[in-house]
């Protein structure tokens, strides 16, 4: 302009636009990181990232996934005693022809015995010598239109110990849990199968405020992050340890269960605050099969979103 100022909406839009660019966490970014504690590890403090996916984030380029700087994928293959992931062979090939580490995850469906579901599993996700850990992905939800069993204690962690013990018999590898807070809040926070290692989503806190006292190896730290390659959104995820204690792992994936040697894990960046406990409902509620959801879809989303607010 004439008098040398910029005016107000333009001034605005390039705010805006930076902001917007901030914030947008494309590529090998983690996203806003506003809502975690600056007492503890960001996810940036950890120098290994990785994503999870399903049928949900469509047709993968994983070359372009591997070039944004992801070093690990776990990939969703089947769900309750019949349903397989629609995307899981294609993502399965891809990301072991783009050399990306990858592993494959069962989703439970608390209305199906546990053998049934772990033959589904082991029909469809290899046995690689190469793979990561299988995963055992336990959640719980109120919106089940089929399976309206209530859980107790007793009898997940019961049916989980089944599943859990058939998948390291069938896979050669100690599996790891996969939960939700409301679920670890019901059913493991008292340290119920803590021979396991635990692989833990807070999207607004490091996992030790709310996992308080459970060691973890995997935070799952956002739902809606961009990656070069997926042209929707995808969880993002987080390795407990150092680049050297990643090496480690997948080399042999038991040092997961015990102290790992190396670089320690990042500090928190001064003593933590007290945190308020959060109470433990006495019962959970179990999840819809995929196969069921055709009514909702992106089910599998919904119970993210739902527990971004709880967290």
């Amino acid at each position: 302009m004439p008098d040398g100022k910029i005016p107000a909406s333009r001034l605005l839009t390039a705010i805006a636009l930076a902001l917007a660019t901030t914030l947008s966490g494309c590529g090998g970014g983690v996203g806003p990181l506003d809502a975690f504690s600056s007492d503890l590890p960001r996810p940036t403090d950890y120098p290994i990232h990785g994503i999870d996916v399903s049928k949900f984030q469509g047709d993968i380029d994983w070359n372009a996934v591997a070039g944004s700087g992801v070093k690990f994928a776990w990939i969703k293959a089947t769900e309750g005693g019949d349903n397989t992931d629609a995307r899981f062979q294609a993502n399965w090939d891809g990301a072991k022809a783009a050399g990306v580490p990858h592993g494959a995850y069962h989703f439970v469906y608390w209305c199906r015995p546990p053998m049934e579901e772990m033959a589904n599993f082991e029909q469809n996700a290899p046995a690689d010598a190469d793979a990561l850990p299988p995963v055992l992905d336990v959640e719980a939800t109120p919106t089940s239109k089929t399976c309206h069993k209530h859980l107790t204690q007793e009898g997940a962690v019961a049916d989980m110990r089944v599943m859990l013990q058939e998948m390291e018999r069938h896979y050669g590898k100690r599996p790891i849990i996969y939960t939700t807070l409301d679920f670890y809040q019901a059913i493991l926070a008292d340290g119920s199968l803590s021979e396991y290692p635990i692989w833990v989503r807070s999207t607004k806190y490091h996992p030790s405020v709310k996992y308080a006292g459970r060691a973890w190896g995997f935070w799952q730290y956002q739902s809606d992050g961009r990656i070069d390659g997926i042209s929707v959104k995808v969880d993002r995820d987080a390795f407990a340890g150092s680049a050297e204690q990643w090496q480690a792992f997948l080399r042999d994936p038991s040092t997961l269960s015990r102290p790992a040697s190396g670089s320690p894990p990042p500090a928190p960046r001064e003593a933590a605050r007290p945190q308020e406990a959060t109470p433990v409902p006495e019962t959970a509620t179990a999840q819809a099969p995929e196969s069921q959801a055709q009514e909702q879809p992106a089910a599998e989303q919904q119970p993210a979103e739902r527990a971004d607010a709880q967290e």
